[in-house]
Formats: C-alpha cells, sequence, structure tokens
C-alpha cells in the first residue's frame, strides 16, 4: 500500500468517525435497578439526561438506598452506551487492525 492509499483512508476514517461522533450525540439508552423502580437516561456522551424514581422509594429513612439504585441505574445505562458505541466503532474500524482497547475517538 502506497501512502497515497494509506491518507484516502486516513481521511475516509476522519470522515466516518466525524458521523459517528454525530449520531453518538442522539443516541440515549436507559438503565434501570430495582427492578425498574428507578431508570435513568444517558446520552452518547454519558450524560445523564433523565432520571425517573418510582414515588414508593422515596422514605427518608431510606436515602442511601435510593442513592444506591440510582448509581447502579446510571451505571447500566452507560455500559450499553459503551456497548453500542464499541459495536459502532468496531463497524468503522474493522478493517483497519487497531489494537484491541484502543478507545477512539474518546
Amino acid at each position: 500500500m502506497n501512502i497515497n492509499q494509506m491518507m484516502k483512508q486516513a481521511q475516509q476514517l476522519q470522515a466516518k468517525m466525524a458521523e459517528m461522533q454525530e449520531k453518538m450525540n442522539q443516541v440515549e439508552m436507559a438503565g434501570s435497578s430495582g427492578g425498574g423502580m428507578v431508570k435513568v437516561t444517558v446520552n452518547g456522551k454519558g450524560e445523564m439526561k433523565g432520571l425517573s424514581i418510582d414515588p414508593s422509594l422515596v422514605d427518608p429513612k431510606e436515602v442511601e438506598v435510593l442513592e444506591d439504585l440510582i448509581v447502579a441505574a446510571f451505571n447500566d445505562a452507560k455500559a450499553k452506551v459503551e456497548a453500542h458505541v464499541s459495536a459502532e466503532m468496531s463497524k468503522i474500524t474493522g478493517g483497519l487492525g487497531l489494537p484491541s482497547g484502543m478507545k477512539l475517538p474518546f
């Protein structure tokens, strides 16, 4: 492969990465805990966009339980986003032979 082909592939990859980043800005994944009593929505950037708490969980004596459930729901949603981003990334970089664990563009 000559340098011109490599440069062309790099430009194509850059364009695909920009397109993927734009798509990821629009992706939202929901995670839950407590049998669905706490739900968190996270966007493709990992930012929390929504939170839903079943009113039965709101007990001043059980604040720690609620806090743990929120953290668990957020982690569930974030893991789903990361899996989605990883799958989309492998579609783009599949033929490039990048080292495993290399995270582009993040």
